[in-house]
């Protein structure tokens, strides 16, 4: 079963749709790659991919537009993409997992992010930045270091969305306690257009404060491409719902 909600965004200003699929189950949040939108995990057949725990209710599957990562990849002004980056990451939070809560009738319930490239930046920050709703997060062949796009700017907007920058300064103790109880899954192939030490180097700033979490390096034959995250993606959720 599939739903499309959509709103306008005063955050981002731009219009924001989150996509779901399936009825019952552990909500989880797939982010897009960078220019996709909020369907492009069903053209791509993720969403078929795990269409065996969406139809034992194990889990619902939503997505949502690729608002910054759409800024990266037009090479909008980088003060601009980097404002957006933080100002998407605030969306997610205070309207994204308020619709997601609303769609499972629990105000409470906790969420799994998840998402391939760019989009494991969004699914590892939005669990590092917000505990209090995400449990969990699996990052495929994850781009985790924007900062050779900045074009020699800088900014807050960028230091606060970006976990390898600003996660090793952070000493809010019970944030940090909050955090050593979720889990952060970094999988990544070694074959075309790869770069496992992305992974690596998350990891290590994770790692560094005490965050549960696991690298995954999988074959030379595994791309930087779909049918690597068709893969990657079933086998870690069925680890991680009941």
């Amino acid at each position: 079963m599939k739903a499309v909600e959509a709103w306008h965004s005063e955050r981002t200003n731009t219009d924001i749709r989150l996509v779901r699929w399936g009825v019952t189950g552990a909500p989880v949040l797939v982010f897009p790659t960078a220019g996709g939108d909020a369907e492009e995990i069903e053209r791509w057949h993720l969403v078929g991919a795990v269409g065996g725990l969406l139809a034992a209710g194990r889990i619902k599957i939503y997505s949502v537009d690729s608002v910054a990562g759409q800024s990266w990849m037009n090479h909008d002004d980088p003060r601009h993409s980097m404002w957006l980056q933080n100002q998407f990451a605030s969306a997610v939070y205070n309207e994204v997992v308020p619709a997601i809560r609303k769609d499972c009738q629990d105000d409470s319930i906790e969420i799994i992010t998840a998402g391939a490239s760019i989009g494991a930046l969004n699914a590892v920050a939005s669990v590092c930045r917000n505990p209090d709703v995400f449990r969990a997060a699996i990052g495929m062949s994850g781009t985790y270091d924007l900062s050779g796009w900045l074009g020699g700017h800088w900014s807050d907007d960028f230091y606060f969305s970006s976990p390898l920058h600003w996660l090793p300064d952070f000493d809010d103790a019970s944030r940090l306690e909050l955090l050593r109880r979720r889990f952060v899954l970094l999988a990544t192939g070694k074959g075309r257009w790869e770069n496992p030490g992305e992974s690596w180097k998350m990891a290590h700033v994770l790692g560094s404060k005490g965050i549960p979490n696991r690298v995954d390096e999988w074959s030379g034959g595994h791309d930087h491409d779909w049918p690597t995250w068709r893969e990657m993606l079933p086998l870690y959720l069925d680890d991680m719902v009941d």
